[in-house]
């Protein structure tokens, strides 16, 4: 009956669906498309309706097989793109940016430049108002390839002697991408979201022209606008550009803060900590403390040798001078119970020892001052450091011992 066909063929549809998932999964890229073929095929007998369409199937599952098949090639990958395009209108922008993007993987920058501005000039009824947020997106990389033209003409430009401008034809150029970059740039950063390539190039075309106010309020919006997401790297651009102004230590120090709350383990953690330190404000010197134990907390930080320096200089200021012992206890109170197997552990000593002495000396004074001068790891370094005659691994045995009350304290 015309029914049972109906489910049969269902069935074999599905199960072939299954095999190209199995063989995608495997990564038999060559079983897959010839389950492709077969699913293509039998499709001509299908007059179902589906939450995902056929051709968006094809779409993906192609796409995917062409990329990593050994037998592949640009021509045919293009020539599977262009009938994608005709295949589903909805989807329509959708392929051209991803035919973009595999273009520009491979090099073919023109051609996808090319294939840019034929996705812009597309219309199509009411689908063109439908996908408008691809439509900016196509833009926002037809932007993108203009700054890369203009930065290539502003370092031809920059060649050619002291004041980089000798080249009329080239500046005149230069200009021209300079324009249309700025236009589409400046557009797609409006839109809340993630931009971060297109933030960074539109600041560098605002910078280049001195136009330094705009380039400030560009990457304000994208750090403070809470209609954005919560992004680190516009907090990371903001400081950037700000020390590249030469704003104040407070400036600097608020857009850092932010970053720490965000990303405790951020690399500018050491900046960050290296410029509390010097503050002469007690809460911000504090507060340097707990960014570089916060940061020590991340397995990432395990062998930073210029995170446990910050560690112990500090560490060893605060015992020195016997003030603020609290703070020490305080971070320490969190972490004795995980620390000690975490950093200091006798087989992290021998190994931080025979790869790198100086990381070895900084986490010893760290452990001495924390575990005191019985801890594993604090015994192990100092022992070898003393053997091997080094002046400096004799200083610090003598300076943990001489200070273990302060570990007493710490201690509790």
């Amino acid at each position: 009956s015309s029914n049972e066909h109906k489910l049969n063929f269902k069935k074999s549809k599905e199960a072939c669906v299954s095999y190209i998932q199995d063989a995608l999964l495997q990564k038999q890229w060559k079983r897959s498309a010839e389950f492709l073929t077969c699913y293509v095929e039998s499709l001509e007998k299908d007059y179902s309706r589906e939450h995902i369409g056929p051709s968006e199937m094809i779409w993906r599952i192609g796409t995917e097989i062409l990329w990593h098949h050994s037998q592949s090639n640009m021509k045919e990958f293009n020539c599977f793109m262009e009938q994608m395009k005709t295949l589903g209108v909805k989807r329509y922008l959708k392929v051209c940016l991803e035919h973009v993007f595999h273009l520009l993987c491979n090099g073919h920058i023109d051609e996808a430049y090319q294939n840019l501005s034929l996705a812009e000039s597309w219309r199509f009824g009411e689908q063109t108002a439908i996908q408008d947020k691809e439509m900016k997106l196509i833009q926002a990389y037809r932007g993108l390839l203009d700054y890369c033209s203009w930065s290539k003409q502003k370092n031809i430009l920059l060649e050619h002697g002291e004041d980089g401008f000798s080249d009329l034809a080239v500046e005149r150029e230069m200009h021209g991408y300079f324009r249309k970059a700025a236009v589409n740039l400046k557009e797609i950063i409006k839109i809340p979201g993630v931009w971060d390539v297109f933030v960074k190039c539109y600041v560098d075309l605002l910078e280049f022209y001195g136009d330094h106010n705009e380039a400030r309020q560009v990457l304000n919006e994208y750090a403070y606008n809470s209609k954005f997401p919560a992004n680190p790297n516009a907090h990371v651009y903001l400081y950037q550009f700000l020390k590249r102004q030469g704003e104040s230590k407070k400036s600097l120090i608020s857009a850092l803060k932010i970053l720490h709350d965000i990303v405790p383990s951020h690399e500018l953690m050491i900046d960050f900590n290296t410029m509390l330190q010097k503050s002469k404000k007690r809460k911000k010197r504090q507060l340097g403390l707990e960014v570089i134990f916060a940061a020590l907390d991340y397995a990432g930080w395990k062998e930073n040798a210029k995170a446990w320096s910050c560690l112990a200089r500090q560490m060893k200021q605060i015992v020195i001078s016997e003030k603020h012992l609290d703070w020490i206890k305080q971070e320490w109170n969190s972490r004795k119970d995980w620390w000690p197997a975490f950093h200091f552990s006798r087989y992290l000593a021998k190994r931080n020892w025979q790869e790198n002495k100086s990381l070895s000396y900084e986490k010893a004074l760290v452990a001495g001052i924390l575990l005191g001068k019985d801890s594993k790891y604090f015994k192990y370094v100092s022992h070898q450091g003393c053997k091997a005659q080094l002046k400096r691994f004799r200083m610090l045995k003598k300076f943990v011992t001489r200070h273990n009350p302060a570990y007493l304290r710490i201690s509790g």
